[in-house]
């Protein structure tokens, strides 16, 4: 299939993807403040051997942001996926894109090929400390997003990232672009009920859990719930921490690539 970029007028709202390559289709899913750009180092890398899809989710990037209706960003997936006439895919998630790809996979599992599970997050998930995320909406509420993007970008969670000069400038770069829509708004997304932590048993797909060395230990608890439950292969990438996609391309795409190869 020819390289697009474009929208996809679906659920009533217009998503912007881009695709490349050809082969078994491939889905990377984004985390939280984050957008397409994120995957930079594996969308064209992975097109060599699949066909490679990647969009915003409604609120970041191009795509636009959330309205008063409800909505599912499961069912905004599906749509995209049947806009592009595929019946299945790989799908590959960072952070809370992870938890997506699980709550979508326990939704339709006939579409879902396999799980590769980034440093991911998990729906119904007990924090043991604040949930990440959760100060800097009470700042962008108080003192503006603008502040909320630089405390963000402060967090424990980029601290691995922060040291790599060249990553911590798209960081900056990508967050700077976001939206803020979903620090200072009443997000209606629809939440999977009951949450993905209670349903893990029902996910029976071939499944790659990868967490950063250096990661939050809630992370690598969900990493630990994930590979358990889910007789899932784990791999914990050696320095590099929530960001592992961006943080070591090379080590990141090496280990992916190798597992689809094998399913």
């Amino acid at each position: 299939m020819k390289d697009q970029q474009a929208f996809a007028e679906v659920n009533g709202t217009h998503l912007y993807y881009e695709i490349a390559g050809s082969g078994h289709p491939l889905v990377l899913l984004h985390g939280f403040t984050f957008d397409t750009r994120m995957w930079d180092e594996q969308f064209k890398a992975f097109a060599r051997n699949y066909q490679v899809i990647r969009y915003d989710r409604r609120g970041s990037g191009k795509s636009a942001v959330p309205t008063e209706e409800s909505y599912s960003g499961i069912e905004d997936l599906k749509a995209l996926l049947e806009h592009l006439r595929i019946d299945g895919a790989y799908l590959v998630g960072q952070s809370a894109g992870g938890a997506v790809a699980i709550d979508f996979a326990l939704t339709y599992p006939e579409a879902t090929r396999a799980l590769v599970l980034v440093d991911s997050g998990l729906g119904g998930y007990s924090w043991s400390q604040e949930p990440v995320g959760e100060s800097i909406r009470t700042t962008a509420r108080e003192s503006g997003v603008e502040a909320a993007k630089t405390q963000w970008l402060a967090k424990p969670l980029f601290a691995s990232a922060q040291e790599k000069p060249a990553v911590a400038t798209r960081l900056a770069q990508i967050i700077s672009d976001y939206s803020g829509w979903h620090l200072v708004n009443s997000d209606p997304e629809r939440a999977l009920d009951p949450p993905a932590a209670q349903r893990l048993h029902e996910i029976s797909v071939p499944t790659l859990i990868i967490v950063g060395e250096h990661d939050l230990p809630d992370a690598h608890m969900i990493a630990d719930t994930l590979e358990q439950i889910l007789s899932a292969h784990k791999v914990v990438l050696p320095s590099v921490g929530h960001m592992s996609n961006m943080e070591d391309s090379a080590q990141f795409n090496e280990v992916v690539l190798n597992f689809l190869a094998s399913t």
